[in-house]
């Protein structure tokens, strides 16, 4: 497989984007190697400068459901550029997608339109802040919700400690209202709870986290979560960027049968491009300006390309809820595979999948939270990852990431994913 396109782009980059990428993970830091330059994609295939094909297991992290450069997308964008990219004023199409949104999500009676998963988060912290008078909140280690300084704190030494910053620029100022819990810990939860008590705004959580794998809510852990913040008065806030109308159509709330107060949107409901939202109940939502003292704005928000695309998108899996059935049902299929070819080596293995979402870790250990994903050997997932790139696999370059299905992957896809997995896992079987 050649790749000296890539190569090349890579060397001129970093001679003007730090670290020569625009997102940290894509520099593929954590598996070593250079980076691919993607000049095209199509369905369920992407296409390197080199003119290489991948079969493609990321989907732009999650919102190419249906694949890449859908032809009702892409058509309803083309009309859309020719009335302008951009107008900074009110449009019919955002008021369309808030109401789609609106009237199918149970707990959504108001949305805002930001531009970026990162907004939506950092937005919907602020509205809880403002509309509970209270300046704390509770994430989990592993949840990842964005680059907003609030987010980027690491956990102390013990369950009731205090975050402490885990990137510099974030101050202590900032990370002292940050109180760090345990993903599937309720105890972790409750003993926060007591140890602040009226101090706590809200509490956020991806409830089935895709950063650190995909991982799975245990029985009773989202349910407990919701009862605790009921009767505490504090906001529960699921961070639905990655799984928001992924996981069906109602996202995980429809999936695990749970309500939060608050909900944040990215990816699917931009079909790729740069969007995100967070919506609610009216009271907690009319807290925002212009009619409540809460302040967000911005130039882009409901953006009439993007609004379009999400639209377009959004309304396709609505009215064809048998994608999701599809999507499952292939997820399924490469889950099964892949356990197929590891139980017949003796390399440490676990796999974790909901939906069209799925994560393999090189650990024998359940992976149900950060520390237990922190296990899996990353020498063999680096060698996994190699080994699967050299024969047309793309897949996250991270061990802690999820893969995302999409529903233009073939059976013949699936079929030719596991023949490669089969010639990777006999190669790193030589290697031990």
């Amino acid at each position: 497989m050649k790749t000296k396109q890539s190569k090349s782009l890579f060397e001129t980059a970093t001679a003007y984007i730090p670290g020569g990428v625009n997102s940290p993970v894509r520099a593929f830091k954590s598996v070593g190697g250079d980076p691919i330059f993607i000049k095209k994609a199509k369905g369920a295939y992407l296409y390197d400068e080199d003119g290489n094909r991948y079969i493609d297991y990321i989907a732009s992290w999650g919102p190419m459901l249906l694949g890449h450069a859908y032809p009702p997308v892409v058509e309803a964008i083309r009309k859309a550029v020719e009335h302008s990219t951009s107008f900074g004023a009110p449009t019919e199409l955002e008021v369309q997608l808030a109401k789609l949104i609106c009237e199918n999500i149970p707990n959504v009676e108001r949305v805002r339109m930001v531009n970026s998963g990162t907004e939506a988060t950092m937005s919907a912290i602020r509205l809880a802040r403002g509309f509970t008078g209270k300046d704390k909140f509770i994430k989990f280690a592993g949840c990842y919700h964005g680059h907003g300084d609030a987010f980027l704190i690491k956990a102390g030494s013990g369950a009731v400690t205090l975050g402490h910053p885990s990137s510099p620029g974030v101050t202590e100022g900032t990370a002292k209202d940050t109180l760090l819990a345990e993903y599937n810990d309720l105890d972790s939860v409750k003993r926060l709870v007591s140890a602040h008590k009226n101090e706590i705004a809200a509490l956020i959580i991806e409830p089935i986290p895709g950063n650190m794998g995909c991982i799975l809510p245990e029985p009773g852990f989202i349910e407990g979560l919701r009862a605790l913040c009921t009767r505490e008065g504090i906001l529960l806030i699921f961070d639905e960027v990655m799984t928001g109308f992924r996981l069906g159509f109602g996202g995980a709330q429809e999936a695990l049968g749970v309500q939060a107060d608050l909900v944040t949107y990215g990816k699917v409901i931009g079909a790729g491009l740069p969007v995100g939202a967070y919506a609610g109940k009216a009271e907690i939502m009319e807290f925002v300006a212009p009619n409540g003292p809460v302040y967000q704005a911005g130039t882009l928000s409901g953006n009439p390309i993007a609004m379009t695309a999400g639209y377009t998108l959004l309304q396709e899996l609505k009215d064809k809820p048998q994608y999701y059935t599809e999507l499952a049902g292939k997820c399924k299929a490469l889950h099964e595979g892949l356990a197929s070819l590891l139980e017949e080596t003796e390399l440490p293995w676990t796999i974790n999948r909901k939906g069209s979402m799925i994560s393999l870790h090189f650990t024998n250990v359940p992976v149900r939270d950060f520390d237990s994903a922190g296990t899996g050997a990353n020498d063999y997932f680096k060698q996994f990852f190699h080994g699967m790139l050299k024969r047309g696999i793309y897949l996250p370059p991270s061990a802690y990431e999820s893969w995302f299905l999409s529903n233009a992957l073939s059976e013949k896809d699936i079929e030719e994913t596991l023949a490669a997995a089969g010639e990777t896992i006999e190669e790193m079987n030589q290697k031990r």
